[in-house]
């Protein structure tokens, strides 16, 4: 027997290891599994170079526990190791074996894992003791046994060993007594071995049998040893893509909109299956991520670091050994082959989407609800994925719209929209004006006054909406985005300088103050809201009075609500304007009455007393905020305002049917 040191350069490596080394003390199963799989797949290389003789037998990888004596043990059929293999790569903890052997077999060792660095020490952590029971496939080794109890001492002696290969026997630490339970290591080996090149047994399959569960005889296998990833595109047909969407997250219910096949030899290598689903809620976009493999070993779903943000929406898998493990996040974000492959990843996905339209643009209309998020949000974050998109973007009228030689279509892309509507929708400045709804319901009083003077409007109800049409703006000369209750119909795209001021001209100062008076003392108390009362000449068959908000101020509160800064905005309230019809007829009955004898008597009785002061105003103010609330029409055409827009709720809408019927 032997004793001696491990090869470190302090003794305090054992507590770097458990405390420091790994974020998540169950990284250690897949290190274990990691060299054990990379174990069995030096023996199949060794193999095939015809270096190993004669029939391989089982080089299935077991994981068993013993709950009597508290071990977990990993074991291999694979390479082994000989007492001065085990001096060289477990003694000596900076060497790396797989790094030596894929040197050696560079041509042949596509498959070997070799990049969890100190992968064996991670056992450590959860145990007090550690063994490795090892006999090397060389004909003439001996069997070999290792212990270490997480010092830097360790005994070596040889031993008898059955069969080729390695036990990693593992005594659990009380405090990490979890790692027994079968429950605890079959969802581990499910998380992170589902799919690695080499079977993983684990216990026997179960099945319900007279109402309880039995133990079969078979192995229970816990992975695929070939996902779809790693066979070719032309060996798959879509329903073997749909089945591994399913087989990836088990417990997503709908099938994904489409998917994109990742294959990479040269400068990087990369595999991988990105797939497209629909997305019904914010639950489903935190829900499945894209999870990053090394040669089918998981390492994460935390992807943020590898590819655009926008790309962490889609599903999938990602597969490459280029990617550097168990680092820093910034070591990531500088990493040259990151970020070749971030950009081959990004390109691929709009090379799709362009390929998707041009092929069958109805198809793609058809999906475009379901993807129109995450393109979006591509164009938002990355120059050069707008460039690609803007050609395959598309935007959503409410109404077919015809285009020539063809059906009418709801949908059309940015340069198609602007030459359908350049005619009807260019203001006398020369802007183009598109029109949008976020709510057609909610606007559709507006809508239907768009409609009828010509114009289309656009429905943008997602969620990035109000920031896409921003930067539409901002990268388009000439074009704005107009929110259809914005203002009047007249002056959202006004084709004459003086267009609905003469009806104005026509009444008084005097009798437009009264009437803004009038309408003050009926608008609601809200907190978080402020009414301006302006007057227009609509037309007479306009509503009477009605509200509009502000383009400018209302997309800045939308845009606060997404985006870091703009807080400011978030805080401010609502904005709103009250028009006043001026050019309908009951309009202009009550503009009439603010010339009255009472308001008249009470100005001309305040100015004798008072003067100019601010207490005659208040005076005059009082006297027509009393002829307001006697008016039920003032109350009825303020109520038909906020209905119009959706204001008038609870206790203010049952008054407003009330009076209704009362009117009737």
């Amino acid at each position: 027997m032997a004793k001696g040191n491990i090869g470190v350069t302090s003794n305090n490596i054992f507590p770097v290891i458990k405390k420091f080394l790994y974020s998540d003390h169950e990284i250690f199963l897949r290190e274990l599994i990691s060299n054990a799989v990379d174990a069995t797949q030096k023996l199949k290389t060794l193999s095939s170079v015809g270096e190993v003789k004669g029939d391989l037998g089982d080089t299935r990888v077991r994981v068993i526990i013993d709950k009597d004596k508290k071990t977990l043990t990993v074991q291999d059929h694979g390479i082994g190791m000989s007492a001065e293999e085990v001096d060289k790569y477990i003694n000596q903890i900076a060497f790396s074996g797989a790094e030596e052997f894929v040197n050696q077999y560079k041509d042949k060792a596509e498959a070997i894992i070799g990049h969890f660095g100190l992968g064996f020490y991670s056992a450590f952590m959860v145990s007090d003791k550690v063994e490795i029971f090892s006999q090397s496939y060389k004909e003439d080794a001996k069997a070999v046994h290792w212990s270490c109890s997480g010092d830097p001492e360790y005994t070596m002696e040889d031993t008898i060993k059955a069969e080729r290969g390695t036990d990693i026997v593992l005594h659990i630490n009380s405090e990490f007594e979890q790692y027994l339970e079968d429950a605890t290591i079959e969802g581990l080996l499910k998380k992170y071995c589902k799919f690695l090149p080499v079977e993983i047994a684990f216990g026997k399959k179960k099945e319900w049998k007279d109402g309880k569960e039995v133990e079969l005889d078979e192995e229970n296998i816990i992975n695929n040893i070939n996902p779809a990833w790693t066979r070719k595109p032309a060996d798959l047909k879509d329903e073997d893509y749909t089945t591994f969407y399913h087989e990836l997250y088990p417990a997503q219910m709908d099938e994904p909109l489409f998917h994109i096949h990742l294959n990479v030899d040269y400068p990087f290598h990369l595999t991988g299956i990105l797939y497209f689903p629909r997305i019904k809620n914010n639950l489903d976009v935190h829900r499945n991520k894209i999870q990053l493999y090394c040669n089918q070993v998981f390492v994460t779903d935390e992807v943020e670091n590898i590819v655009p943000e926008y790309l962490t929406l889609l599903h999938g898998v990602i597969d490459s050994p280029d990617i550097p493990l168990n680092v820093s996040r910034s070591y990531l974000q500088s990493d040259n082959n990151v970020k070749k492959i971030s950009s081959h990843i990004t390109k691929k996905v709009a090379d799709k989407l362009a390929e998707m339209y041009k092929n069958d643009k109805a198809d793609f209309e058809k999906k475009w609800d379901d993807i129109k998020l995450f393109i979006q949000f591509g164009m938002l974050s990355d120059e050069k994925f707008y460039e690609r998109a803007i050609g395959f973007a598309l935007l959503k009228s409410l109404s077919p719209i015809a285009v020539a030689e063809g059906e009418g279509s709801q949908y059309h892309t940015l340069d198609e929209y602007k030459e359908l509507i350049r005619d009807k929708q260019t203001d006398k400045d020369g802007n183009l004006i598109m029109l949008y709804t976020q709510d057609p319901e909610a606007h559709y009083t507006y809508i239907e006054r768009a409609k009828a003077k010509g114009y289309d409007v656009l429905l943008m109800d997602g969620e990035l909406d109000v920031h896409a049409v921003s930067q539409l703006e901002q990268k388009n000369e000439k074009l704005r985005f107009v929110r259809v209750d914005s203002d009047i119909i007249e002056n959202l795209i006004k084709k004459n300088e003086n267009e609905n001021e003469n009806q104005n001209q026509n009444y008084s100062d005097e009798q437009k103050e009264g009437m803004r008076k009038a309408f003050e003392a009926l608008i609601p108390a809200e907190k978080k809201m402020n009414y301006y009362v302006s007057f227009e000449s609509a037309a007479s068959d306009a509503l009477p009075v009605f509200l509009t908000q502000n383009e400018f101020m209302r997309r800045m509160k939308e845009m606060s609500a997404h985006q870091q800064g703009m807080s400011f905005y978030g805080q401010m309230p609502d904005q709103y304007n009250l028009v006043i019809n001026t050019a309908h007829p009951r309009i202009q009955e009550l503009m009439a009455k603010m010339t009255s004898e009472e308001i008249q008597e009470s100005k001309e009785e305040s100015q004798k007393t008072e003067g100019e002061s601010q207490e005659a105003k208040e005076t005059v103010k009082k006297t027509v905020y009393t002829l307001a609330g006697e008016d039920e029409r003032l109350h009825q055409l303020m109520d038909i305002a906020l209905l119009a827009s959706g204001q008038l709720k609870g206790e203010a809408l049952a008054k407003f049917v009330n009076r209704s019927v009362e009117l009737l």
